[in-house]
């Protein structure tokens, strides 16, 4: 049985709608809760790493010591053990920073139902010139790429929207996995909840979910298509 470590750092911030695709298709992951004091298991076994958000930065070893162990299992993951690896906003950025690249504060969080470009084929991503749409609640970005990184989607806020390290390990800044929970569940984070108040004001919370829910449908297709992908570099 296929089976896939996910490493969380928020209980709010899981596979999502993702959950549903890995149940029909009878793929085992384990959730591994990071900012709850939960070790991190031997990749030994493993099939691929998936690494979702959190209301941290990468930098921030000093208040989550965890990080420094987590980077090098994206290491392991990703160089030595060659495992498909998907990364999803603080996972994104987690990838680029572990392999050597830099990660900073943004010049403006970026927060809402937002388009990007996809720039280079891709079978996860799209096609060069496709338009997505998004859900993006971040503060921080990928500033220097990693090694072997290549750019694969970019918004005018945020050059590093999609990257690929390699054949195998994927990032990407923004969400394809919400569902109708995600928008109210992630406001009541006090980093996310700043960010919101910062971006577009906190009077603008009801308006944001009702994007989010409205977004729900136009937002699964490239949900499959991410996942799809993925799976097919499992073979």
């Amino acid at each position: 049985m296929t089976r896939i470590p996910v490493f969380q750092h928020h209980p709010s911030e899981h596979p999502g709608v993702f959950r549903e695709f890995l149940a029909a298709d009878g793929i085992a992951w384990d959730a591994v809760e990071l900012d709850a004091g939960e070790e991190i298991p031997s990749l030994e076994g493993y099939d691929a790493l998936w690494v979702f958000g959190g209301p941290m930065d990468t930098w921030q070893e000093h208040a989550h010591p965890w990080l420094t162990a987590e980077k090098a299992a994206i290491r392991e993951a990703v160089e030595a053990r060659a495992l498909p690896y998907l990364g999803v906003c603080l996972g994104h950025q987690l990838l680029a920073d572990a392999l050597g690249g830099r990660v900073g504060l943004s010049k403006a969080p970026e927060v809402g139902v937002c388009s990007l470009e996809v720039v280079a084929n891709d079978p996860l991503i799209g096609k060069a010139g496709d338009r997505l749409r998004a859900l993006q609640w971040h503060s921080a970005e990928i500033t220097a790429a990693c090694p072997g990184m290549e750019i694969l989607a970019s918004s005018p806020q945020c050059r590093a929207q999609a990257i690929r390290v390699g054949a195998r390990a994927y990032g990407i800044q923004y969400h394809m996995e919400v569902t109708a929970e995600t928008v109210p569940a992630w406001a009541a984070i006090p980093e996310y909840k700043a960010a919101l108040e910062a971006t577009i004001g906190g009077q603008a919370l009801p308006a944001f979910e009702q994007a989010g829910s409205a977004n729900l449908e136009a937002l699964r297709p490239d949900a499959r298509r991410l996942y799809d992908g993925f799976m097919a570099l499992l073979g």
